[in-house]
């Protein structure tokens, strides 16, 4: 618990080279990485023999819904922190969309100081936008000519579709008067609510799952993003936008999205995808029905392949869960009254290292997209990588574990997962935050694991530099 800590022995994931080694961490802070068996335990420094496993940095997710404040029987900051050290998540950006909205810098505090009191890992949220908030916008994150970065404070939110809450901006003037009047990073739920709303006219009467996909359809997101990136250039406005689902929409961002710390022209764009649209296809939405809802949808297998072609070339930059969760009760309602969304921080990394033993990609990739290139997409400091002077925030998993997810074995309050049934191989085995061992999974103590701390007493606001 004091923040010291060597790993040795491990597979570690280096920024330019994956090898054997040994790392340390200080009072929190990586200070030695060296050769295997170099470096000798300390007194007071906790041991750990990582012979056969592979170290990599946490993972940090950039979209999550915690359900805090106001729907605690879907989750909480503290579970579901809980929920994302299972997975190995160290570090996670939470959405305003709660009950109420959180739309102003009093609401934002309120949030931070209520993760300090729960949380056991890192922690950055959101201001949601509204049509008339820019005030509000501007004290969060600063004016083009005055930006600031308040530790813990990620951006700005904007749904320009309706989803779950009650938060729609789909104006253009307001939008674009959001665009042109604030700084920080812009993150957009891309949907055309206009499109939708007609489209849903379609499907009324229908309660087959396959209706929610065909009517909040591939040309909803598609008029959605492309006018989100148009008032983006127009103004030279951050632009990252969440949960790409689409092959048109990835097809046609391939004109404009890089890395920051890669951007060759401005404005910079980014954008991220979700295991969950990796993995399933219709034919899954199919069979689980509206376990696999929400919003934007599960597509096509045409669609997942774009993705995935599309995430290796760059075009999209990182891997995020949108951890969306429903009791399984208000699932139950079916389509079309079941809110969308679901679980995902426990399992995406075990997901992605799966894909990685089945040769889809990489454990580097991995890497990039989950960790590395998330802190680069937000300007993190200290984030995303094994390198001296970077926090102590890491994760050791076995390449070769072999587990069937079981609802039985869910951190999530709503104590369901959408991979349920699937054998993922690839587990983490130790979560470290700041130097401090958080979660274990083992032998003793089975599948599900153990969480080794208190709430609130590891953990801190996300420190980001400021966007202009």
């Amino acid at each position: 618990m004091t923040g010291n800590i060597l790993i040795s022995g491990a597979t570690m994931v280096l920024p330019e080279t994956t090898k054997l080694g040994d790392l340390r961490i200080s009072d929190g802070i990586i200070t030695e990485v060296s050769d295997p068996g170099t470096l000798e335990n300390h007194d007071g420094e906790m041991f750990v023999d990582g012979t056969g496993l592979h170290l990599l940095p946490g993972c940090i997710d950039p979209q999550v819904h915690f359900r805090d404040p106001g729907q605690p029987e879907k989750e909480d900051l503290g579970s579901g922190s809980a929920a994302a050290v299972s997975g190995g998540i160290t570090s996670f950006l939470d959405m305003p969309n709660n009950a109420p909205s959180i739309t102003t810098l009093e609401g934002m505090q309120g949030k931070l100081d209520t993760a300090a009191r729960k949380c056991v890992n890192n922690y950055g949220f959101f201001i949601g936008a509204t049509e008339d908030n820019v005030a509000d916008l501007q004290d969060a994150v600063g004016t083009k000519d005055k930006p600031i970065a308040i530790p813990g404070i990620c951006g700005i939110k904007i749904f320009m579709g309706a989803s779950t809450g009650t938060l729609l901006v789909s104006d253009r003037v307001a939008l674009e008067k959001i665009f042109t009047e604030t700084a920080g990073l812009i993150a957009v739920h891309a949907e055309d609510e206009d499109r939708m709303n007609e489209r849903k006219k379609l499907v009324e009467g229908r309660t087959d799952i396959a209706a929610h996909a065909y009517y909040r359809d591939d040309i909803t997101a598609l008029l959605a993003t492309k006018l989100s990136v148009e008032l983006a250039v127009k103004t030279g406005h951050r632009l990252h936008i969440l949960h790409l689902t689409s092959g048109i929409e990835a097809d046609y961002l391939a004109d404009y999205c890089s890395l920051p710390s890669k951007a060759e022209q401005h404005p910079i764009i980014t954008t991220e995808v979700l295991p969950q649209h990796l993995t399933f296809d219709e034919t899954d939405v199919d069979e689980q029905g509206v376990r696999l809802q929400m919003n934007p949808p599960i597509r096509y297998a045409a669609d997942r392949e774009i993705l995935w072609s599309r995430l290796r070339d760059g075009t999209i930059q990182c891997i995020a869960t949108d951890h969306a969760p429903h009791t399984l009760e208000a699932k139950a309602k079916g389509f079309p009254k079941a809110p969308s969304g679901m679980p995902g921080v426990e399992t995406s990394l075990s997901v992605m290292l799966t894909n990685v033993n089945d040769g889809k990609c990489s454990l580097e990739d991995v890497v990039r997209w989950m960790s590395t290139d998330v802190a680069d997409c937000y300007q993190m400091i200290g984030k995303g990588k094994l390198e001296v002077g970077y926090d102590g925030d890491i994760v050791l998993v076995d390449m070769a574990a072999k587990a069937v997810v079981e609802d039985k074995n869910s951190w999530t309050r709503v104590g369901w997962n959408p991979f349920r049934g699937r054998e993922l191989t690839g587990w983490p085995v130790l979560t470290v935050v700041e130097g401090t061992p958080v979660f274990e999974r083992s032998p003793v103590t089975g599948q599900k694991g153990r969480l080794l701390v208190e709430p609130g007493s590891v953990g801190k606001p996300i420190l980001m530099s400021p966007w202009n």
